[in-house]
């Protein structure tokens, strides 16, 4: 089962593909990973990202299309794999598309998680963690126990993500619109495409989109 989960910056798509990793024995493709690991290899492959890469370049669409089509040649991807982060375009779409049906592959299911940004934006703004142990919290939803210890490792020192503001999270959502919603209806003429809502607990996002896998 081969799964696209889209969404903008902090919908949860990185905590719900690592649950479907768990329960289907899929593998999760981050673009991002699967760049440092052919760059640290020295592959053919990675030596021309690092050169892209080292002049400030974006990554060409078939360098990332061959990058993912390597990845998934392996055999821990063989019951299938979650794709996030890719495709942000149409055209990666397309792309994406000849070169699963090159390998006798097929896009079984791309899932949206929608969100009000409203809620998203106070959701990511408000996030904070452990410096120790790496704990999660939130201003609003999840504070410690006891103001300012973990209630983990009983450490007192939190951080912050630096773009974990309303400014920068505001310019995300913008990039996200711009680029990457456009290649919704792509897929919504595909039949592929289900949504969810993103906004859920996460124990109920991830009943929603295994409702939509079965």
């Amino acid at each position: 089962m081969n799964i696209i989960l889209l969404g903008p910056p902090g919908a949860g798509k990185g905590t719900q593909a690592k649950r479907l990793e768990d329960a289907y024995g899929l593998v999760q493709l981050s673009t991002g990973d699967m760049l440092r690991a052919e760059v640290a290899s020295g592959s053919v492959l990675g030596r021309q990202a690092k050169e892209i890469m080292d002049a400030g370049q974006f990554m060409p669409d078939d360098l990332m299309v061959g990058m993912i089509e390597s990845r998934i040649g392996q055999p821990d991807c063989d019951k299938g794999f979650i794709l996030d982060g890719f495709p942000r375009t149409e055209a990666q779409a397309r792309a994406l598309d000849v070169m699963l049906e090159r390998r006798g592959l097929t896009l079984n299911h791309v899932v949206e998680l929608t969100v009000d940004e409203a809620a998203l934006i106070e959701r990511i703004t408000g996030r904070f963690s452990c410096s120790r142990c790496g704990a999660g919290y939130h201003d609003r939803f999840q504070l410690p126990r006891v103001d300012g210890v973990c209630d983990f490792c009983g450490g007192t020192e939190f951080k912050r993500r630096a773009d974990d503001n309303e400014e920068t999270v505001r310019a995300r959502l913008e990039i996200y619109h711009a680029q990457t919603a456009p290649i919704l209806p792509y897929y919504r003429e595909r039949g592929v495409l289900d949504a969810v809502d993103g906004m859920a607990d996460i124990d109920e996002v991830t009943r929603q989109i295994k409702a939509v896998l079965h």
